[in-house]
């Protein structure tokens, strides 16, 4: 079938991953506050904005879990922002409940990825780690070990996302798989 639109799943995915890649080095304590600086300023352009419209035109081509995935994805991270940059309703438990959302929501959409092809799946699995580990770490007084391991799936979950999107570039530029994502459902 031919599309009207490139796959924007390559754009969504790297959004994705880099804006993951910066919070998650931060939360694993990396760089101590860098991390979270350039996570904020991607979580509203790449993270957010590119991820959207990636989305967007995943509903063009009527792939409803790309355009669920990278629409509500975009949506967090811009919300990601709003939370930390605006400090809105900021009590005890509100980044706790928010990441707790997420981590239901991305529970239920790693179900659906196991459909996709493994590379997209190895990305939710990781991603549930994440969010259960951060979800952890922000509770009540806050769990730290908790939070940095979140940090560290959460790089791996980023490497992953970084693949998937090289091998959706790659692969479509060369006409051929260079890059395995590897089948699935």
């Amino acid at each position: 079938m031919e599309h009207k639109v490139a796959d924007p799943g390559p754009l969504g995915l790297a959004g994705f991953a880099m804006t993951t890649f910066c919070l998650s080095s931060a939360n694993a304590n990396i760089w101590h506050g860098g991390g979270v600086a350039a996570a904020l300023a991607l979580a509203f352009f790449y993270g957010g904005l590119a991820q959207l419209l990636a989305g967007m035109w995943e509903f063009i081509r009527k792939n409803t879990f790309g355009a669920v995935a990278f629409t509500s994805y975009g949506a967090f991270w811009l919300a990601f922002y709003a939370l930390i940059k605006f400090n809105v309703g900021a009590g005890t438990d509100t980044v706790g409940i928010f990441l707790l959302g997420w981590t239901i929501f991305t529970l239920y959409m790693t179900i659906a990825a196991a459909k996709t092809n493994m590379a997209v799946f190895v990305v939710f699995i990781l991603l549930s780690v994440t969010f259960i580990l951060l979800t952890i770490g922000a509770w009540g007084a806050g769990h730290a070990t908790a939070t940095h391991w979140g940090g560290y799936i959460g790089l791996a979950t980023a490497a992953g996302a970084w693949y998937a999107s090289m091998a959706g570039v790659v692969n479509e530029t060369h006409g051929k798989v260079v890059f395995p994502v590897g089948p699935r459902g």
